[in-house]
């Protein structure tokens, strides 16, 4: 009984201890939290530099913009200049997924390699037009080792049959051949000829916005101004007729690596 009270007691005073252990007070100082940094902040010493010049608040014609983009581009090389569109419509309805394909008039300043998958009637008119590389089945041979070496390939409707297993490969780089796009057609020298030219191909993505290169800034504001016009007139010619309200909800304009600048919806 003596031994079972022992227990009892040294129980207790744990207890007791661990109570008293739980309520004293910490007397370290507690470690003062850096507020988190804004957007802006977090950006580079350039990148915040241009973004002064730019009044987030107002929205610029688009010839202000672009002259503004040149200004404020904040790299070395010759920087990208993009076209966000921010469209009123749901992806998911057919009639609602904008998707074309326009010629830029001052080009995309890209070299652009040009592949055709053709049969060999087609071959020779390929080379000549100006093809990077035009084949039939040596070409197949080439994706079967998944070696991709051009930015465009251009098919003939007669062999898109063949090439349909090679979907999964070429699909998610944006290389199938595709009606819709131009690339697959009979007229092989017509397609490469404006591929050469500066077309180029925009369709909304999952958020309703289209997002294209149009041009570099070594352009400058008229050529770039050029482009973005035919572009967005082309956007404009495609908007649904059963689509209700608005249709543009923001335009933006930015460069590789550089602050993105607001456009008035109206250019469009």
């Amino acid at each position: 009984m003596k031994e079972a009270e022992d227990k009892a007691e040294k129980v207790e005073k744990q207890k007791t201890a661990e109570d008293v252990g739980e309520s004293k007070p910490d007397n370290k100082p507690k470690e003062l939290q850096k507020p988190p940094k804004s957007k802006l902040e977090r950006h580079g010493k350039k990148y915040r530099e241009a973004a002064k010049s730019i009044d987030k608040s107002k929205q610029y014609s688009l010839k202000e913009a672009l002259s503004l983009a040149v200004k404020t581009s904040t790299t070395k090389f010759d920087s990208t200049v993009e076209l966000h569109v921010r469209l009123n419509v749901d992806p998911k309805q057919a009639d609602q997924n904008i998707r074309d394909n326009v010629v830029l008039p001052a080009g995309t300043g890209k070299t652009v390699r040009i592949a055709v998958y053709s049969d060999d009637q087609n071959v020779e008119k390929a080379k000549k037009a100006g093809a990077d590389k035009a084949g039939a089945e040596d070409l197949l041979a080439e994706l079967d080792k998944e070696k991709i070496d051009f930015d465009v390939l251009i098919a003939t409707p007669n062999v898109m049959q063949k090439l349909a297993k090679y979907a999964r490969l070429l699909g998610p780089k944006g290389l199938m051949p595709n009606p819709k796009s131009g690339t697959v057609t009979a007229d092989v020298e017509k397609a490469i000829k404006q591929a050469r030219a500066g077309k180029v191909e925009y369709r909304v993505d999952s958020y309703g916005i289209i997002h294209v290169a149009i041009g570099k800034t070594s352009f400058g504001p008229e050529k770039l101004l050029a482009n973005a016009q035919v572009l967005l007139s082309n956007v404009k010619q495609n908007k649904p007729s059963g689509l209700k309200g608005i249709y543009v909800n923001s335009i933006n304009v930015t460069t590789t690596m550089g602050p993105s600048i607001k456009v008035l919806s109206s250019e469009l």
